[in-house]
């Protein structure tokens, strides 16, 4: 394990003393933590599985109708951008 020296705001170690102390630990083993949640969450919020995993999902739903045509008709009334 890698030692860090990091300049953080003293409202924030104050903060960070009072989790610490809260829950029975070390500064470092919040800091270590919090760190890992971070990562975790970045790592999420990063792919793009999501993507893959919901492609498809409608394709077979007769209830819905085309999207075109769904655009095309709410937007009849319209200006044609031509005669602007």
């Amino acid at each position: 394990m890698s030692r860090i020296l990091a300049d953080l705001p003293d409202d924030d170690i104050k903060w960070l003393d009072q989790r610490a102390a809260e829950q029975g630990k070390s500064r470092a083993s919040v800091l270590r933590e919090a760190v890992a949640s971070f990562k975790a969450q970045s790592d999420r919020s990063g792919s793009r599985d999501w993507i893959k995993r919901g492609a498809g999902y409608w394709k077979d739903r007769d209830d819905i109708g085309d999207g075109v045509e769904y655009q095309r008709a709410i937007r009849e009334d319209r200006t044609p951008y031509e005669d602007l």
